[in-house]
């Protein structure tokens, strides 16, 4: 993995435990040789992973809706910064220029952005690793959640294996970068789904 998106909060909680963990990811992506991918903007868990990434010497590029760059909100210390017209291009560009997904703590945005990973994944527009850090117990719930659409039916058995959890960086890198992919919905057939 050269590169990975990563996804997260632009908000900065008042438990200090989710800029550390933005910081320890920035700084652990950077010392792997691993590029950042992310939103573009310099606030919150975004700011945090692109600046500790940037201060150990390694590779942001930054991609941010030209909306939000007026709002002053955008990383100008950024190794690249792609200036997109919305959202849609956004979420694409993160793809084309990773090599996986990681999701860290974050909002409603956030979980856009994971679940859409998730989804293309199993659809077949990608096959790349979807990594999930439960730092903090934050995800224990949504991860439940995932196990209950897997046995309820709603998230078939090849696919079940997506979304790579792991609540430490290093483990959830080494799994990532093991990860095989998974049968895509694009090559089943109909008796298949």
């Amino acid at each position: 993995m050269k590169r990975l998106a990563v996804y997260c909060g632009s908000a900065t909680p008042q438990d200090p435990i989710y800029i550390e963990t933005a910081r320890h990811v920035g700084r652990t992506l950077a010392t792997r040789g691993i590029g950042v991918v992310y939103g573009g903007g310099r606030l919150g868990l975004m700011g945090a992973v692109a600046d500790s990434a940037l201060d150990a010497g390694g590779e942001v590029i930054g991609v941010i809706p030209d909306a939000l760059v007026g709002t002053e909100v955008a990383h100008r210390g950024c190794t690249e910064l792609h200036v997109v017209s919305g959202m849609h291009e956004r979420k694409t560009m993160f793809t084309d220029l990773s090599d996986g997904f990681l999701t860290i703590p974050g909002g409603v945005g956030t979980m856009d952005e994971l679940w859409e990973a998730i989804s293309w994944a199993q659809l077949g527009y990608h096959a790349k690793p979807v990594g999930l850090l439960n730092a903090a117990g934050f995800y224990n719930d949504l991860i439940a959640f995932n196990r209950r659409m897997i046995e309820v039916g709603f998230i078939r058995p090849a696919h079940a294996g997506i979304m790579i959890v792991d609540a430490g960086i290093d483990e959830l890198l080494d799994k990532m970068a093991a990860y095989q992919p998974h049968e895509p919905i694009f090559a089943m057939k109909a008796d298949d789904l």
